[in-house]
């Protein structure tokens, strides 16, 4: 069974930074493609980042790229999603998501595994 753990969630005011980290405990780490999605109250699960098991290559939502950056480091199995320029709308809870053996998709129904997320809020 994977386990995904969230970490370093948190409030900060719109412009700030934050970098989410999200821990697998998983053997082989390098054979999942891994995805960050983020959902509020009034609104579906959104796809915000990925990056491939292959490769490392990574994909962004419009609405983020340019200001978020997702990378991962397969010795510490963890994947991070560096946020930069913050604004009120990016308010959510973050969550990690993980596929094996497959390119990452933007679809949540295509991830495996789930963290139990991470709360980010940002104050305008």
């Amino acid at each position: 069974q994977v386990q995904l753990v969230e970490s370093g969630g948190g409030w900060v005011q719109a412009g700030g930074s934050l970098r989410l980290s999200c821990a697998a405990s998983v053997r082989t780490f390098s054979g999942y493609s891994m995805g960050w999605f983020r959902q509020t109250p009034d609104k579906e699960r959104e796809f915000v980042a990925a990056v491939s098991w292959i490769g490392a290559r990574t994909e962004y939502s419009d609405s983020v790229k340019g200001r978020f950056t997702i990378s991962r480091d397969d010795a510490k199995k963890t994947v991070y999603l560096q946020m930069n320029s913050l604004k009120s709308e990016d308010t959510a809870i973050y969550y990690c998501a993980a596929v094996f053996g497959r390119d990452p998709g933007l679809e949540a129904g295509v991830y495996t595994y789930w963290g139990q997320g991470t709360q980010v809020t940002v104050s305008s």
